[in-house]
């Protein structure tokens, strides 16, 4: 084929001394001696020849331009089938395309980086751009056209104490812009370390002991919380409120979140601050209240009552009633109920917030779980309500232990001792549910639901709704006749299954009926 007119046929230059001029290369399906032959000239001054052209995935021409600023260059191919050109008129000026920055260098403060670079001179008004990686994957450009020419950097600031940036810098012409260069070779950088900025979140677990009470302090950071740095230590420290004595503190490596210290009956104020190599934090602060005033609520622990709560999809829903006083409430937990230590969790809310889905990846189904909710003001906490929930209830372990059975002709009283409802349960106990069968036939007694286990297996079911109740009559029985009787105790995750350990009953004969129908022989016989 005759060859195509050449595509993206431009020229540039990267230094004012020397233009090159690229374009792509058509397909022409001609090789050897008949492949395409490139020539560049200048129009105005009918040089031709102007450079050797070379093309692998691209085709590139180069020559020195001396004094001359104005260029129209024409691009001839051409092969035994045809010619075609191209040209580009341009101002070597305007299409400045210059080198990437070399060898980059930084310094830096704990808000502020400050890149230098080395660049040749190339007699054009450059300006810079610097792109700065964030540690979030979100990138910043920076622009800046007052570098100092003959010290070139600049300075990126509003950047985050320790934290690790990626920089680069391209530079452009300042004036008639054609391209950017290429960027320089990337640069990783941390910023130094600052004043740990906002607070610990810091909560407290308090065990009566003679003299006094141990209390058991935990910290955690909050996403306001800035180390701006790596944390070294935690120092804690707790000074009693009534008489002014001195504070007593102890400090704790950072691999540490917890501590338990003792304090009297009197009042006190603890705080935790938090220690890098710059600075410290402010501190959190708790303020524990004597033993004598140091109810958690406004009534005694005793009268509160552990209310049952619901679980959701997303976790365990605690709900309670909020309190104008407070300025925050505070919700703790055990993540392991059943160990010691047991991993006890917080979180806390706003004064406005009455209701909050509590989810930890340790929650798993048939474990209770007991929920605290305090209220808070000024660093001073009060025990509001209990609470007590699963994140999925599981069928109960055992069943009830029948200890009596009355029997009558029509009729059987069961009697179980009480439930015991304790930690261990894998639900809360709903009710009762009371089966009965005869050993022969199909049951159809009156006020129960049939319960259908098989084909050839079919049960009356009678629910129980109160988990208190200890005895329950089948009524409208049949006399002198066998029945199989089980109890089962059910949660609001069902029954254990399956339905076994049936205890088995003779109904007597009817006395009455049997009385009767002997009178009625008797009379019969006498008139006989």
């Amino acid at each position: 084929e005759p060859p195509d007119t050449p595509k993206d046929f431009s020229c540039q230059t990267q230094d004012m001394k020397r233009v090159t001029c690229t374009w792509i290369e058509g397909e022409t399906y001609l090789y050897g001696h008949n492949l395409p032959r490139y020539t560049l000239s200048e129009t105005s001054s009918q040089k031709t020849a102007l450079c050797k052209a070379s093309c692998s995935k691209q085709c590139s021409c180069s020559w020195d331009i001396g004094q001359q600023r104005i260029w129209n260059v024409t691009l001839t191919v051409e092969n035994p089938l045809g010619k075609k050109t191209a040209t580009d008129v341009f101002d070597v000026k305007h299409r400045m395309y210059p080198t990437a920055p070399l060898q980059v260098w930084e310094d830096s403060t704990d808000t502020e980086i400050t890149l230098h670079w080395n660049y040749e001179k190339s007699g054009i008004e450059l300006f810079w751009q610097t792109e700065v990686l964030l540690p979030d994957g979100k990138v910043e450009l920076h622009n800046s056209s007052n570098v100092d020419s003959r010290h070139k950097r600049v300075t990126v600031r509003g950047l985050q104490p320790y934290t690790e940036y990626t920089a680069r810098v391209r530079c452009g012409a300042a004036k008639h812009f054609w391209r950017w260069s290429e960027w320089s070779q990337p640069l990783t950088i941390r910023t130094k370390e600052g004043t740990p900025s906002g607070k610990l979140d810091i909560w407290r677990e308090i065990t009566p002991v003679l003299g006094g009470r141990n209390v058991t302090l935990f910290w955690k950071k909050t996403p306001s919380f800035q180390a701006n740095g790596k944390i070294i230590s935690y120092e804690v420290t707790w000074e009693k409120l009534e008489d002014g004595s001195k504070p007593e503190s102890i400090s704790f490596s950072s691999v540490y979140n917890s501590t338990r210290i003792f304090i009297d009956n009197h009042s006190y104020r603890i705080s935790v601050i938090a220690k890098n190599s710059v600075n410290f934090s402010l501190p959190s602060v708790l303020i524990i209240s004597g033993a004598p005033d140091n109810s958690r609520s406004i009534f005694s622990t005793e009268e509160l009552k552990e209310g049952q709560v619901t679980s959701t999809d997303d976790g365990i829903l605690i709900s309670w009633e909020p309190r104008s006083i407070y300025d925050s409430y505070v919700i703790d937990w055990c993540n392991y109920p059943r160990l010691q230590p047991c991993d006890l969790q917080w979180k806390r809310f706003g004064p406005s917030t009455s209701r909050a889905v509590i989810s930890s990846a340790a929650f798993v189904p048939g474990v209770r779980y007991k929920f605290c909710v305090y209220g808070s003001v000024a660093n001073k906490a009060s025990l509001l309500e209990k609470k007590i929930g699963y994140l999925r209830e599981l069928p109960p372990r055992l069943d009830p232990i029948v200890r009596k059975i009355d029997l009558t002709y029509n009729s059987v009283t069961l009697s179980w001792d009480s439930y015991l409802t304790n930690e261990s349960e894998p639900g809360f106990i709903r009710g009762f549910h009371v089966y009965v069968s005869p050993i022969q036939g199909k049951c159809n007694l009156k006020g129960s639901k049939k319960h259908i286990i098989s084909a050839d297996l079919e049960l009356c079911k009678y629910t129980i709704e109160n988990p208190g109740e200890k005895r329950y009559t089948v009524e409208h029985l049949t006399p002198n006749t066998k029945y199989k009787i089980a109890v089962k105790a059910f949660t609001g995750g069902g029954e254990k299954t399956p339905i076994d350990g049936f205890m088995y009953i003779d109904t007597p004969y009817n006395c009455n009926s049997l009385w009767t129908l002997e009178l009625q022989m008797l009379i019969i016989t006498l008139i006989s």
